[in-house]
């Protein structure tokens, strides 16, 4: 690099620690509002607001990635062009595409962040998070729990339970379910144990009848259990997703195991969404993260060589600026739709890398532009 390139590489870098400053805070402080109310409002202390504030971070720094590189690129070359820098350094017989040199050095560097975020830290801070929320959820769930207390979960669960050992048994629980519309559901057991799941918290009953009370005709059903399992995550304000479990998952193992994970992920969901690919969702999650890494570049780019376009002027670089973000809308709606594309058939999963090549070749179309300008036609007509 010589000192030019380093200048130039300083004043981008400048602005991107700006423009990701300012909308890190932004997008922050919108999550961080509704997060303070549901945790505070659980009973949680300030120390896990700032432990879940800190694991969605990593999240919102990759979301808001491309656009300050995008911004930074875009308000960089604006002043360098108001200050007639690149004029001069044009001037001297710099070309086009020497002057995007710094320009795709910066990108390169907010690639290489964005690798980071995207493969390592986005992942392992969103498991964390999961995690964190279970535990939350089924310690509220614990607290539930009182001995001797007719308890409501919800409006159509009732809970009893006589004696809760030191072990953490429960003893001579009663449970009254009307969740379903056409039969009340009846349970009591002598013991019960409360276990953890990956899908969340499990009610073990043991030596239990169950009774089925059917609204039409009123016919009572009764079986006797030695064991039976009742799903109580229903009852809390935990959810995990699992479409969104391969957003957890490590890229490594999204490469080493994908049919293994698209099976896991048809089977979890087959209820909720019967037609789901579960390959297609594991090759946009993957590639999808390789193309994010290449659209910093891209985004870096378009900025630089769409108000270079537009070449010096005392109106201004604005309708260049304008036109610089339209096209990021479009590159950016564009892999969206494909993303929506490649999980109905992974097949497609090259798609996911159209539009940097589109962005790679509208840059290349526009430095050339610039570098071999057309000839007037007052030129043309002498």
């Amino acid at each position: 690099m010589n000192r030019f390139d380093r200048y130039m590489l300083s004043q981008f870098m400048t602005l991107f620690g700006f423009f990701a400053l300012v909308l890190v805070s932004v997008y922050w402080v919108n999550r961080a509002v509704v997060l303070f109310d549901r945790l505070i409002g659980d009973g949680q202390s300030v120390f896990v607001f700032f432990e879940f504030t800190a694991m969605t971070l990593p999240n919102v720094v990759k979301l808001v990635l491309p656009i300050a590189v995008f911004a930074a690129a875009c308000y960089g070359t604006s002043r360098q062009m108001a200050d007639s820098e690149l004029t001069v350094m044009q001037a001297t017989g710099f070309s086009p595409w020497r002057l995007a040199r710094p320009v795709f050095t910066f990108g390169l560097f907010i690639a290489v962040m964005m690798a980071v975020l995207a493969n390592y830290l986005v992942p392992l801070s969103l498991d964390r998070l999961d995690t964190r929320e279970r535990e939350i959820a089924e310690n509220a769930t614990a607290r539930l729990l009182t001995e001797g207390v007719f308890m409501h979960p919800n409006e159509h669960v009732t809970f009893y339970i006589s004696e809760i050992s030191p072990e953490g048994v429960l003893k001579n629980l009663f449970m009254y379910d009307q969740t379903s519309e056409d039969q009340t559901l009846i349970y009591s057991a002598d013991e019960a144990y409360l276990l953890r799941d990956e899908n969340g918290p499990k009610l073990i009953m043991v030596d239990g009848l169950a009774q089925i009370l059917t609204d039409d005709g009123l016919r009572l059903y009764t079986t006797n259990f030695g064991d039976f399992t009742y799903d109580i995550s229903e009852f809390l304000n935990y959810n995990s997703n699992r479409l969104k479990a391969l957003e957890r998952t490590p890229t490594l193992e999204l490469w080493q195991e994908p049919r293994r994970l698209a099976a896991v992920l048809a089977w979890q969901v087959r209820e909720t969404e019967p037609d789901l690919n579960g390959m297609g969702w594991v090759q946009a999650e993957r590639h999808g993260r390789i193309a994010a890494i290449t659209m910093c570049i891209v985004s870096a780019l378009v900025g630089f060589a769409t108000l270079l376009l537009g070449g010096f002027s005392r109106f201004g670089v604005w309708p260049q600026t304008v036109g610089a973000f339209a096209l990021l809308v479009i590159l950016e709606a564009m892999k969206n739709a494909l993303v929506n594309t490649v999980r109905l058939d992974p097949n497609m999963w090259p798609t996911l890398y159209a539009p940097t090549i589109l962005g790679g070749l509208l840059v290349a179309l526009m430095l050339a532009s610039r570098a071999y300008p057309l000839p007037s036609l007052r030129r043309v007509a002498s």
